[in-house]
């Protein structure tokens, strides 16, 4: 519950502030304000000013409209008192005819209220009242009378009025008579009020313009007192002088003129300015140089640290906001350090050495190369630790292999890496054998002790000396004097050896916390050093088991010529391959594939994938059934591996399966131009017209090989003679810096120059994409297609009648005769005969024969029946099963594919000689009517 004022009930009331904060931020700031006391007290003088100003206008007024009156009453009176005949027409018989008129003329022309002719004792003759003509004016007259003028405020009948009376003299000086003269007082007093407004409104006026001044004045103290009142600006005062007299830390204050406003006392004790210092320049003010400069740029400044005389001051320097139109100036706060100098200089060198082990540990082991981690270790600790830092490894460790635990063989290591403030420094180069052969000196200390040992003076070293002393002169001439060497240990096996130098370039030398620290960075790097010697015999090993695996020497074929590059990759060599395989018809089929990983796992898994394409191309497959069959088995091999895996319980190992490869199959027809290719999740090839263009086919996208699920889709591409196909894995491409879609538009760039064979190209894109350090494996197959001539190619079709088989052979004779073959056409005649007697007997139409002159002579026959035969020992009671044994027998080599429409049974003779018959055998005639 609260009470009617809002306040709790039985709570303390509120304590009075400075400020109601209930009210408007400028009504809050009223009388208890400095600015507000000041306006009220300007207002009060104002308006009394003003109403005494007014007053005394008004009775100023009056004084002077009854001067006037009092003037203007005389000078009529004395007018007409003087005027001629005045006295004759006193004497008169009637002067109140004769004067009557001219008094009335008289009095219009002067201004004033009335005139009245009188006779000496006060009896009038005129009057501006014609009642009054005849009765005697009251007041006294006497002065007149005595033959004075004088004025006077009469007040009596008939009326108030300011009145003149002036005596007619005769001839002879006697009074004869009176002229009164006078203005009412009412007439006087109106005159007056008449003039009141003019009056008020020009003290209104005023009111206003001193009021608005006051406010004005007001509002410009408000802004400087911020709307304080005394209590508080009492208050501000107090918190001025305590902070700046009372805190030990010195504020100086430093106009835009670069004169000095104002400094307190700490800074005047430690700056020891003089007394006068106000208003002085900077640079008169006796500073340190380096102080003064600061503060003359004007520029901000952060815990800087500077000299005043013995002490050292942190200083902070920020710019002051201007305010009223000045610019703006500084203020300098000092703060005495020179107690805390020692104790943060060692938390300073402390800090430095944990981020110096801090950037050792990421710096240190990026690339997994053993020379490189020695050069890392080198380059991290120079200048920050040591002037030159030298690193010698044994020589199995920069061959990858595991170093023998020995002691006699680190008697010498071979210099792998060296670092240094200059180059022109007197140790042995790198590459050099470093020799370790007296036990005294520091480096065969360290490796005898198996820890760091510090030579804090190199000219007391006497076992270094003996050592080598021609190059201990020369080193100790360039300056070398303290020296920390470190053996690298890894796993309790001996390295490599660290040595850190210091030489002029930092006198100091190396102390027992240095030792210590020396100790730790190489224990680090030696970590780094031995993952990396791992990782150097691993990838040695997988990269020769990788290159035993890929084909070394392309087969002769002619439907392309080809050219090829494999790279490893820098940082584990991948399961990158590629193939070319001669297929049955003058064919070719050309794959390039990669396996996800690195490692021997990577190259075995690339291996077994490249028997299996070698076993499936055999079966003269498509490229899509062909895909179809690979992820199928690499399917079963996954299942098969993981599951005896994790019979085994090894869950820890690298994984056995293949599931992650990828492979771009194609082949081409040189016969037709045709290219037939299917993608399990590989980047397509770039193709090259013969007129420079470069495009990339798009090819169905299918997922990667033993992932499964999808069917596979083969894409055909008639290909213009003299095409270029180039296949590549995508670590050509893209990498850390570069993406897929840049490597690209690069290739096709490269691709697009004319005029150079395949190997020139490979080159070309080698040296346009390749990547400093690639981090996946690379493989390039660039391929030339030809076409075979027309004149190597014949051509028959077979009606389905036997009596076909003698003409086709005849035919055959003959094409072969043309070609010069005359050698095999006894052979060739042969096989023709089985072949086109099986597909009569056993095909389905059409039937075509063909042959081929390449290499080889091919024969080909073609039918419409998927029925293949089968190679078999036939019994000496069988009519028939010997002719395809026969052709077995005569032939280099033979077998089956499948088309679309039926199948194609060929086989290949070489072009001269061949095997002579076994025994003799009957004539062709008679062959035809042998059975398979």
């Amino acid at each position: 519950m609260t009470g009617r004022l809002g306040r709790p009930r039985g709570s303390p009331p509120r304590q009075p502030t400075g400020r109601d904060p209930g009210l408007p931020p400028r009504l809050s700031l009223g009388a208890r304000s400095v600015a507000g006391q000041v306006f009220a007290l300007q207002a009060v003088i104002v308006v009394l000013l003003i109403a005494a100003a007014s007053l005394a206008l008004v009775f100023q007024e009056r004084y002077d409209t009854e001067r006037d009156a009092r003037h203007r009453s005389l000078a009529a009176a004395e007018a007409f008192a003087h005027a001629p005949g005045l006295p004759e027409a006193l004497k008169s018989a009637d002067p109140t005819a004769e004067l009557q008129p001219l008094a009335d003329s008289a009095r219009r022309a002067a201004g004033v209220d009335f005139i009245a002719v009188m006779t000496p004792d006060g009896v009038r003759y005129t009057d501006s009242r014609p009642e009054l003509i005849g009765k005697r004016a009251t007041g006294d007259l006497s002065r007149a009378v005595g033959g004075r003028s004088f004025t006077e405020m009469f007040k009596g009948s008939p009326s108030d009025a300011v009145r003149a009376v002036v005596p007619v003299r005769d001839a002879s000086g006697a009074v004869v008579g009176l002229v009164g003269t006078g203005i009412e007082v009412a007439n006087v007093t109106d005159v007056v009020e008449g003039q009141l407004p003019l009056l008020l409104g020009a003290a209104v006026g005023a009111l206003l313009l001193g009021t608005g001044g006051a406010a004005l004045v007001s509002r410009r103290l408000r802004r400087q007192t911020r709307g304080l009142g005394e209590l508080e600006m009492a208050r501000m005062n107090e918190h001025h002088e305590a902070v700046l007299h009372a805190v030990r830390e010195g504020v100086l204050i430093i106009g835009a003129d670069q004169r000095l406003l104002l400094a307190n006392d700490e800074a005047r004790r430690l700056l020891n300015l003089p007394p006068d210092a106000e208003r002085r320049h900077v640079g008169e003010l006796g500073l340190d140089p380096r102080t003064t400069s600061l503060l003359v740029s004007g520029r901000v400044a952060t815990d800087e640290v500077h000299l005043a005389g013995d002490r050292l001051l942190a200083v902070n320097v920020r710019p002051t906001k201007p305010y009223g139109g000045h610019p703006s100036g500084s203020v300098m706060t000092l703060r005495d350090t020179t107690e805390l100098a020692s104790l943060s200089g060692r938390a300073e060198v402390a800090r430095e050495r944990l981020q110096l082990l801090y950037d050792a540990g990421v710096r240190i082991g990026t690339t997994l190369d053993v020379v490189r981690t020695a050069e890392e270790l080198s380059e991290v600790a120079v200048p920050r630790f040591a002037d030159f830092v030298t690193v010698e490894l044994l020589e199995p460790v920069l061959k990858g292999e595991e170093p023998s635990p020995a002691t006699g063989m680190y008697s010498q290591m071979r210099r792998a890496a060296m670092s240094g403030v200059r180059t022109d420094q007197p140790l042995q180069p790198v590459g050099d054998v470093i020799r370790f052969e007296v036990p005294t000196a520091p480096m065969a200390a360290a490796l005898d002790a198996g820890h760091a040992v510090l030579a804090a003076d190199l000219n007391a070293a006497m076992g270094w000396r003996a050592q080598d002393e021609a190059g201990t002169r020369q080193a100790l001439g360039y300056g070398l004097h303290s020296l920390i060497s470190v053996p690298l240990q890894a796993r309790g096996v001996v390295l490599g050896m660290a040595n850190f130098w210091r030489a002029a370039d930092t006198p100091e030398p190396f102390d027992d916390e240095d030792l210590s620290f020396a100790e730790e960075l190489g224990a680090r790097a030696a970590v780094s050093i031995d993952n990396a010697r791992r990782f150097t015999r691993e990838h040695a090993t997988a990269v020769a088991l990788q290159r035993s695996l890929l084909p070394r020497v392309l087969p002769d074929q002619s439907a392309v010529e080809v050219a090829f590059r494999y790279l490893p990759a820098k940082a584990g060599v991948g399961g990158d391959w590629f193939d070319v395989i001669p297929l049955a018809g003058a064919r070719v089929a050309l794959i390039v594939g990669d396996v996800v990983g690195h490692g021997v796992h990577a190259a075995a898994t690339m291996g077994r994938l490249r028997t299996a394409v070698h076993n499936f191309s055999t079966l003269d497959m498509p490229p899509d059934e062909l895909l179809g069959h690979l992820d199928e088995l690499i399917h079963r091999i996954d299942q098969n591996e993981s599951g005896a895996a994790g019979a085994a319980g090894d869950g820890a190992g690298e994984p056995a399966g293949v599931t992650g490869a990828t492979c771009l199959y194609a082949v081409y027809d040189p016969v037709s131009g045709l290219c037939t290719m299917a993608s399990a999740g590989h980047p397509g090839p770039a193709l090259v017209r013969p007129d420079g263009g470069v495009e990339f086919p798009q090819l169905p996208a299918g997922l990667p090989l033993g992932v499964g699920g999808m069917p596979f889709e083969a894409t055909e591409l008639l290909l213009p003679e003299s095409s270029r196909l180039v296949l590549f894995t995508d670590g050509l491409l893209e990498d850390r810096d570069r993406d897929f879609d840049t490597g690209l538009d690069l290739l096709a760039r490269t691709l697009a120059q004319p005029g150079r064979s395949p190997e020139q190209v490979c080159a070309d894109v080698l040296a346009a994409l390749l990547f400093p350090s690639p981090s996946d494996d690379i493989a390039l197959l660039i391929a030339d297609t030809r076409r075979l001539e027309a004149d190597r190619i014949a051509e028959w079709e077979v009606p389905a009648d036997p009596a076909a088989v003698s003409r086709v052979r005849n035919a055959g004779s003959a094409q072969l005769a043309a070609w010069g073959l005359g050698d095999i056409a006894f052979t060739a005649e042969l096989i023709l005969s089985e072949l086109i007697t099986n597909a009569i007997r056993y095909g389905t139409p059409p039937i075509r024969v063909r042959l081929l002159r390449d290499r080889n002579l091919i024969c080909e026959v073609s039918d419409g029946s998927s029925t293949s035969p089968h190679l078999r020992y036939a019994a000496t009671t069988d009519e028939g099963g010997r002719g395809l044994f026969l052709v077995a027998q005569y032939a280099e080599r033979w077998g089956t594919r499948y088309t679309e429409r039926g199948k194609v049974i060929w086989a290949e003779l070489p072009l001269t000689g061949g095997p002579d018959p076994a025994a003799p055998v009957m004539d062709l005639e008679s062959l035809e009517d042998l059975a398979w």
